[in-house]
């Protein structure tokens, strides 16, 4: 799996146009970077698998306070093949390749589900629960070595 890097401007993006997949969330996740700052590698992604854009992952925006969040969700033709985990691990792992001590985060509902176990298999554990501008009131994980 390789995770592609959405460039800062919808123009310089064209084949991310194109793709069904990621035309209507585009301008959304460009319109997100311009807001909370476009500082490469902790930018969004689409995930390709042989070839096909299966999903997308971004981290939430730079570190703050030495702590990162990160985000993913698989295309729904892609899903329940363990893309989920893919996308979380590689995540993980460019965050710490970046900063060997960074503190890597990750929100989900407050409820058992399918990207609470992705969290789980990737050595996540839940920390508590946080209320979030956006969501309201979301579980919490952080990474553990």
């Amino acid at each position: 799996m390789e995770l592609l890097p959405i460039q800062e401007k919808l123009e310089d993006n064209k084949s991310f146009q194109e793709n069904p997949l990621t035309r209507e969330w585009l301008p959304m996740t460009i319109e997100f970077f311009q807001k909370v700052g476009y500082q490469p590698p902790w930018i969004g992604y689409y995930a390709a698998l042989e070839g096909e854009l299966v999903g997308s992952a971004a981290f939430k925006g730079a570190p703050v306070n030495n702590t990162v969040e990160i985000a993913y969700g698989t295309f729904e033709p892609f899903q329940n093949k363990g893309i989920a985990t893919q996308m979380c691990r590689i995540l993980v792992e460019k965050s710490l390749a970046t900063d060997p001590n960074i503190r890597i985060t990750a929100r989900t509902l407050p409820n058992p589900n399918f990207s609470t176990r992705v969290l789980e298999k990737n050595g996540f554990v839940y920390i508590g629960i946080v209320n979030d501008p956006e969501d309201g009131d979301v579980w919490e994980w952080e990474y553990r070595r």
